[in-house]
Formats: C-alpha cells, structure tokens, sequence
C-alpha cells in the first residue's frame, strides 16, 4: 500500500456494500478520509462502515440508488451537511445482468443497467459539481471498462452504457477542470467481483472462460482510485486510466 494522504477530504462511494465499492471505501479511510457508503439497501454498506470505524477510520453510510437523481443529490448534501464538503466522488455503482444477445435481450431489463450505469454516472456528476464549484474543487473518479472501447457479445448494454460514461468523463473535464474539478475514468480491468460470478455463468464470450487467476482483486482497483485521488493522477484527466497494462500498475505501485 502506497502512502497517500487524503486526510480532511470527505469521499462518496456509490455501490459500496462489495467488490471494488467497498474495498474503494476501505482505502480511502485508510488514507485518512472521511467516507460515505452507499448502496441501495443498508445492510452492507452498514457493516463496512462499521469495519472502516473498528479500524479507527471514519465512515458512515446512506441508502442511495443512484437510478434516482434525488437520492444522489440527497447523498451529496449529507456528506455537506454532516461533515462540511465533497471533495471526491466514487461513481462506482454498476451492473452486467441479464447478459444476453441483442435479439435476446429484455428491453425493460436492458432500460434497467443503462439507468444504472450511464444515468447513474450522470447523477453524481449533477449532483457534485455545484457544490465542489463553489468549494473551489474536487475530483471524481469514475468506474469505467476496458468494455468502453471494445465490442464484447452478450454485453451490448454494458459496453454502450461504459463508453458513454468515458463520453461523460471527457465532457465534464471540459467544462469544469479549469475550475478545479477533476473528472478521470478508471478501467481496471477484470476484477474477482460478483460481476464476474454473472459473467462466468453466462459463457457467451470468451471473458467468461477466462481462468480466476486472470482477474485481479478489487484491493488493485481501490489502489488505483486512491491513487488517481492524488495530483499524480491529474495528467489522465479526462479520460480512462488503466491498471491492465504493466505501465499504469508500476505508476499506483502495484508491481
């Protein structure tokens, strides 16, 4: 673990009961943050916040669905209201199910992850920007996807939905990183998640086959968002940064 120090920051993690959610928010507490869990039920982001507090970090949680712009905008003002700022902003929230072919797909269902996905990206970025505006600043990292770039059958949703989150990233690095909002993407590649879980059931293209030792932990991914949080991170704003390559590991100091 590389020493970052985010201490007097308060970050918001969207999707934080698992995965790179959670391990995110660890990480972020244990550089000094102050953190604030959401997901839609209290239930998981609860424990992990009460894990960051055993640790002696300090981290309280907040339903939030991130498909309801009201319910991030209320997330955002708590973090205002109970420990004066936002100053990073995790949109990290995201589904893959159902996988299917286009001609197979449940419109409703397909609706559902570009609501989660894409809106909810938009959601957060609504919400935050004012606030860290008139703060004089802030960074938001989003969870993107190698996905954003390349076609992969069966997840026609969750590659168009990552690619206009990459869109929305350089968007908002355009109107606001010369006020000091830093907007920057995140594609960790694959990470052992219950995403993964989905995908390997699925077995319709070849990630799904891919060996578990291919994946890497979501501890990696959370390395990498701590990192990104830091002015070493500011030269990739804009646009997606990426642990897949040795290059970008070797920079957060994960080889």
């Amino acid at each position: 673990m590389s020493n970052i120090d985010l201490k007097g920051k308060t970050a918001l993690v969207t999707g934080a009961s698992r995965g790179i959610g959670a391990a995110t928010a660890r990480r972020l507490a244990a550089a000094g943050a102050t953190v604030v869990l959401t997901a839609r039920s209290m239930a998981g982001i609860e424990d992990v916040a009460a894990q960051i507090r055993a640790a002696g970090g300090n981290a309280d949680a907040i339903v939030c669905d991130v498909t309801d712009y009201a319910a991030v905008a209320t997330a955002v003002q708590h973090c205002v209201d109970r420990h004066g700022s936002i100053d990073i902003l995790v949109n990290n929230a995201g589904t893959i199910e159902p996988i299917a072919r286009l001609a197979d797909s449940d419109p409703e269902l397909w609706g559902q992850v570009v609501d989660v996905n894409y809106k909810g990206v938009y959601h957060g970025l609504r919400s935050a920007i004012p606030v860290m505006e008139k703060q004089g600043g802030g960074v938001v990292v989003n969870i993107s996807s190698g996905a954003a770039i390349a076609a992969m059958e069966g997840w026609s949703h969750y590659c168009s939905t990552k690619a206009a989150v990459l869109s929305l990233t350089g968007c908002a690095h355009k109107e606001y990183g010369e006020k000091g909002i830093r907007v920057v993407g995140l594609s960790p590649g694959t990470v052992v998640t219950d995403m993964q879980t989905a995908i390997r059931s699925s077995g319709i293209n070849p990630v799904s086959k891919l060996d578990a030792s291919a994946h890497i932990s979501p501890e990696w991914a959370a390395e990498a968002v701590a990192w990104l949080c830091t002015e070493k991170g500011t030269p990739y704003d804009g646009a997606d940064f990426s642990i897949k390559t040795e290059e970008g590991r070797r920079l957060v100091g994960l080889i």
